[in-house]
């Protein structure tokens, strides 16, 4: 922890009371010892840097029931936004962050890692036409450098919206081996249906998707379409369900879509957990 935190904060062994992590997320946003990129360095997202990785912070541990000790990883932790945050919450467990952008990695390492030892970074060169386009794997081959059941959280923010079907299913089957027994899988989409597709048609969407044209996915730009992809909420289910990942919880539905009653947040957010029922050979990536 920073020092501002530290002599303030105790240390955890359970996840904090909703003072607590209300507590925390403030003093986070207001902390100017945490690292932080500078501007023209961030290439995530939008939104300041600190207060939206405070803002997931409180939706790791109030959706997904992260605890403090639980070892974490962060598929497409890109510049360190959700990491930066979680240093002061991991005391006693530890982060894994994996992105395909090499800039993003060295920062984190140099101004992440060098300040808490429990966080650490891993490069991945896969193939995108917009974040890396010169990688030399393509993401539906992808296999993350970790041994099976490696995690207790594993969180993927802002990811499937930049990926096609197939390259989903890549990471949905990876993260299936990877995680623990009790792990929860925490991810943030672009999800169609009938409210989503009424709020698309209306054009109160944030994107120009068509709301009204067929198929299970659907691009705001099809000259780009990586750049924002939506999919239809039982299609995208369907591919994690192949794996044995199932949804844990009733979704938060956000306001990307326009939809007339949107929830908190932005993206469509799902918690998925492991269905003991349906045999997952970790080996060949499937039942």
């Amino acid at each position: 922890m920073t020092t501002a935190l530290a002599n303030a904060a105790p240390k955890q062994d359970r996840p904090m009371t909703e003072q607590e992590l209300d507590w925390l997320a403030e003093h986070i946003v207001r902390d100017r010892f945490l690292p932080c990129p500078p501007p023209d360095r961030i290439f995530v997202g939008d939104g300041a840097f600190l207060p939206i990785g405070a803002e997931f912070l409180k939706w790791f541990v109030r959706l997904g029931a992260l605890a403090p000790y639980e070892r974490v990883l962060d598929l497409g932790c890109g510049i360190g936004r959700m990491a930066v945050p979680l240093t002061q919450y991991l005391e006693a467990g530890s982060y894994d962050g994996v992105d395909i952008v090499g800039e993003g990695i060295a920062w984190c390492t140099q101004n992440i890692t060098s300040r808490y030892e429990n966080f650490r970074f891993h490069r991945l060169d896969l193939a995108h036409p917009i974040y890396n386009p010169g990688g030399k794997q393509a993401t539906k081959d992808l296999r993350l450098p970790f041994k099976d059941a490696a995690f207790d959280f594993v969180f993927m923010t802002s990811v499937v919206p930049h990926l096609h079907a197939d390259e989903v299913r890549a990471y949905a089957r990876e993260v299936r081996r990877v995680m623990a027994p009790d792990a929860r899988c925490f991810v943030t989409t672009f999800m169609l249906n009938g409210p989503a597709r009424e709020g698309l048609r209306a054009k109160q969407g944030a994107y120009p998707f068509d709301g009204a044209a067929p198929g299970p996915v659907l691009y705001a730009d099809p000259a780009n379409p990586l750049a924002a992809v939506a999919f239809d909420e039982d299609f995208l289910l369907a591919i994690f369900l192949e794996v044995g990942l199932q949804r844990q919880r009733p979704p938060v539905y956000g306001r990307w879509s326009g939809r007339a009653t949107p929830g908190p947040s932005f993206q469509d957010i799902n918690v998925l957990r492991i269905d003991p029922s349906i045999r997952f050979n970790a080996a060949s990536g499937g039942r």
